[in-house]
């Protein structure tokens, strides 16, 4: 599965994707985790060693070519994997996107080039691969995202969040992604749940899973421990849990029917 994690800054796309990773990959699973967001947060969310993670190179543009349909590796994946991959702990692997190095360099235009062509080439039965896209409607608006096989779109339960959930589920729409549906996270209350169900009942978005607002994510952030490492935050842990089983399950379903 490749799947893409997305929705607005501050949502917790990073938390989520991270947590998947680790725990796809404590199942058994080889697990490859892409920071595609132009500001890197994924190797902290992961517990990745500061030493490894400054090691981290991007994937060259070098390595992608163009080729009918869009941008394609020249290089096999396994190489490519061998030489720019980082392991964190539990064995995720981790690639970059890369990061603006100074000011006025001008558009990412190949750094996108670069995850369309790894994502196209990413795909197999046994592998897990997780996205955590930048909070911009750019990967799909460029359809930098186009070989995932679903995307998670990560909703807060407050109008701007479930907006801009909206507008990228409309982009989502135009891309040939087979399963979509939405995440609520930091969810506080009942009312919190029942806005976000009835926000994807009115617009047709399925509900993959509810993550409940926890406090304990911020003290661990602050101590940098992974959220699954932190014992306190195990009510986010179990609701990441189910929604991977869900995930699995309906991503399943929907490359059956297709």
């Amino acid at each position: 599965m490749r799947l893409a994690v997305a929705g607005k800054g501050g949502a917790g796309k990073t938390t989520i994707s991270a947590t998947l990773a680790r725990l796809a990959a404590r199942s058994g699973r080889p697990v490859v985790a892409l920071d595609a967001d132009a500001n890197p947060n994924l190797s902290t969310a992961l517990g990745m060693s500061p030493d490894v993670a400054a090691g981290l190179g991007p994937v060259p543009a070098s390595l992608v070519s163009r080729r009918i349909g869009g941008a394609g590796l020249n290089q096999p994946i396994d190489d490519v994997l061998n030489r720019y991959t980082g392991t964190g702990p539990d064995g995720v692997r981790l690639l970059g996107m890369g990061a603006p190095a100074h000011a006025d360099e001008g558009c990412l235009c190949s750094a996108h080039a670069v995850v369309s062509a790894l994502l196209e080439d990413l795909g197999a039965p046994e592998r897990f691969v997780v996205v955590d896209m930048e909070a911009s409607p750019e990967h799909l608006s460029r359809g930098t995202v186009r070989h995932v096989d679903a995307i998670c779109l990560v909703a807060e339960p407050y109008y701007r969040s479930l907006e801009t959930v909206r507008r990228m589920a409309a982009l989502v729409a135009e891309l040939p992604v087979p399963w979509v549906a939405v995440v609520a996270n930091k969810v506080r209350s009942a009312q919190d749940e029942e806005a976000v169900r009835e926000f994807c009942d009115r617009h047709s978005f399925s509900l993959a899973g509810v993550v409940p607002w926890n406090d304990e994510v911020v003290a661990a952030d602050r101590a940098r421990v992974p959220v699954v490492e932190w014992p306190p935050a195990h009510s986010v842990v179990a609701a990441l849990t189910d929604l991977a089983g869900e995930l699995d399950r309906s991503v399943r379903s929907a490359s059956t029917a297709g």
